[in-house]
């Protein structure tokens, strides 16, 4: 009888030890904490694993979009947002990259306190302006307004900052202005505008010509007037589209599962962010620079978009 008994303990736990190991991870990489990737990463990641899949999903927190693209390749994540102004050129580096749908468009955002001196990107000159994280969308974003508003690091004092130290140091003074490249509305900034009157400076129109010269990427686009507290104007700026990012290595069936998912729960991801979704398949499929995963396409012929 103990005979059976300690065989049928040994099936049982050689059942649930395999069914453990079969159990995959998905990682997702996210941005700094107060960007809108990070508060995507996790609503997602949290309705992905409701589904009971055979996968698990875990959100990583990482620098932004270079860092994702970067973490891609030494397969450190499985999936990652990143804007679409990086992704070319990441490609020719990385032929593994695929995309699996467009999710929204960011725009870059440049934030001064409401008493500032600063009302014009020229008027930069002679202060500290953070540019976002190292290896952030940001920081590149930053970088090329800068040069070409003619703003040279021997004129403007640059500091790499995330998005929770920007806002600390702008409401203590130790920088004088942050840029922000993310979708509307931005969870740091909104809550920034509850604790400290801020106000956006506009992109010059000749620094937004130059961006649309430089990449197809970009978009002339504008921050409508009520989306910040105090904020009673339009604010022109320039805007590219975040891409969902995978790899051909991971499996078809799951990209399919994962992209089903991210259209059934267009609400819920709606409803949980701030932000201003465009999850429908002509935003998602649309200039997007980079090949689509065949999970992806599977499910996007299924909707009756077939894609080259």
């Amino acid at each position: 009888m103990k005979r059976k008994i300690s065989i049928m303990l040994c099936i049982i736990l050689f059942i649930l030890t395999g069914c453990r190991a079969s159990v995959k991870t998905i990682r997702f990489g996210a941005a700094d904490i107060g960007g809108m990737y990070y508060s995507f990463a996790n609503t997602f990641t949290e309705l992905a694993n409701e589904e009971g899949l055979d996968y698990t999903f875990k959100v990583r927190t990482t620098a932004g979009s270079s860092a994702n693209l970067r973490l891609l390749a030494d397969n450190y994540i499985e999936i990652g947002i990143v804007q679409a102004d990086l992704i070319s050129d990441a490609y020719k580096n990385n032929n593994n990259l695929r995309a699996i749908a467009g999710l929204y468009t960011e725009v870059c955002q440049l934030v001064v306190r409401a008493d500032s001196d600063i009302q014009s990107l020229n008027d930069l000159a002679g202060h500290t302006v953070s540019i976002g994280a190292e290896e952030s969308g940001t920081e590149l974003n930053a970088k090329n307004i800068l040069e070409f508003a003619g703003m040279p690091s021997s004129i403007v004092q640059t500091k790499n900052l995330d998005y929770i130290d920007a806002t600390n140091e702008l409401k203590s003074g130790d920088i004088d202005a942050f840029f922000c490249t993310a979708g509307l509305t931005t969870t740091v900034i909104d809550e920034l505008s509850k604790e400290c009157d801020i106000r956006l400076i506009p992109i010059d129109e000749d620094v937004i010509q130059k961006m649309l010269a430089g990449s197809d990427a970009y978009t002339s686009t504008y921050i409508p007037a009520g989306t910040y507290r105090g904020q009673d104007t339009d604010i022109s700026t320039i805007g590219t589209k975040s891409v969902l990012l995978t790899t051909s290595s991971v499996p078809e069936d799951i990209i399919e599962q994962l992209t089903s998912l991210l259209f059934d729960k267009e609400k819920e991801l709606q409803y949980s962010t701030s932000l201003r979704l465009e999850l429908n398949e002509d935003f998602a499929t649309s200039d997007v620079p980079v090949p689509f995963h065949s999970g992806a396409l599977k499910y996007y012929e299924a909707q009756g978009y077939h894609l080259n």
